[in-house]
């Protein structure tokens, strides 16, 4: 299932992602670290980047602890 936000397997092979970062924001990781390359991983720059990169991450985040409430909320109804 792929989305706007996850690159292709080729594209994080050619990016050099590390496995623990081909998640969901690959898409958006890839931008975000020749960004930084670029610009000698200066702090204050590639800010539009980052920031678009961690709001995926935690948006991420919330819908993957959506979904484990319904299952631990379907096991509870389960076990009844």
């Amino acid at each position: 299932m792929a989305s706007s936000t996850t690159a292709s397997q080729t594209e994080m092979k050619e990016a050099r992602l590390p496995i623990g970062w081909r998640d969901q924001c690959s898409a958006l990781l890839i931008p975000l670290n020749v960004c930084r390359k670029k610009n000698y991983y200066l702090p204050w720059e590639c800010d539009h980047e980052r920031h678009t990169y961690e709001k995926c991450q935690y948006d991420d985040y919330v819908r993957r602890m959506k979904i484990l409430s319904k299952q631990k909320v379907a096991a509870l109804e389960e076990a009844e």
